[in-house]
């Protein structure tokens, strides 16, 4: 063992959505494969939901590395909430529409009307929660020609399951639920993760102790686990770098993932 494997670990487990990330799970494969399948069926939207942290941008990022080559297609990271942007970035996208004047609801489904394409364009809304009700209803409204396709990424609220509005029962052919990793998940995703990257020896210190510890304290979300292994191995780092007799490098320390734990807000000190 040497600080540079902590250093790579650490790396491992930054805060990005990168399509090179995914890490292929049985379950998780099987529901992006449903994804990919229905997104070749003729449905106007498709709802991809769960609660933050269950890899719904990771999926959206993938679906657009897989299949851009063969489809037309545009991933709308971050929510365009003015309601001219929104539709000038599709006049854009989708028609090369350069100009700068304001472009309405109206218009939009004009320029739809007047170009057609040989095929329906597919366009991924990630973080869809954070548009109004009013945009949304245009957004569905869009679909409704069969002119234009969405994938739409939003978060499940624990006070109401957005699939049970009455906007999406009417519209949504589709919806695809994500959830946090079972426990048995969460160990192949770490040493995945960690083998990908070529840190073998760090993927070897987990034993199922720990891994249930880990559980324990994410519940399997992702975007946890990764927070709290980033931690736990700068923590790693540091030892080795200013005092290496005081851990064990062969085994994860409890000890040490409790206080990463601590430091990311998993456990309250």
């Amino acid at each position: 063992m040497n600080s540079s494997l902590y250093t790579n670990s650490k790396d491992v487990f930054l805060d990005t959505v990168d399509a090179k990330d995914y890490v292929q799970l049985d379950r998780v494969s099987t529901i992006y494969q449903s994804l990919k399948d229905s997104v070749k069926k003729p449905l106007k939207m498709i709802l991809l939901y769960g609660k933050p942290g269950t890899g719904k941008s990771m999926f959206l990022t993938k679906l657009c590395q897989d299949l851009s080559q063969n489809q037309e297609m545009y991933y709308y990271k971050t929510p365009i909430l003015d309601e001219s942007e929104f539709f000038k970035s599709i006049a854009h996208d989708l028609y090369e529409v350069k100009d700068d004047k304001e472009l309405n609801f109206t218009q939009i489904m004009k320029l739809m009307q007047l170009n057609e394409k040989k095929e329906v364009p597919l366009i991924l809304l990630d973080e869809a929660q954070l548009y109004s009700d009013k945009q949304m209803e245009k957004i569905r409204l869009l679909s409704d020609t069969r002119k234009i396709k969405f994938v739409i990424a939003l978060h499940k609220t624990q006070s109401e399951d957005l699939i049970a509005k009455e906007h999406f029962q009417t519209r949504i052919w589709e919806s695809i639920e994500l959830k946090n990793a079972l426990s048995a998940e969460l160990k192949i995703y770490i040493q995945k993760k960690l083998m990908k990257a070529n840190c073998f020896d760090s993927a070897n210190m987990f034993s199922n102790a720990s891994i249930k510890l880990i559980y324990k304290l994410t519940n399997g979300n992702y975007r946890d686990t990764n927070k709290l292994l980033r931690t736990v191995f700068e923590i790693y780092e540091w030892y080795y770098e200013h005092n290496l007799s005081k851990i064990n490098t062969n085994v994860m320390s409890n000890k040490i993932i409790e206080m990463a734990a601590i430091k990311v807000g998993l456990i309250d000190a």
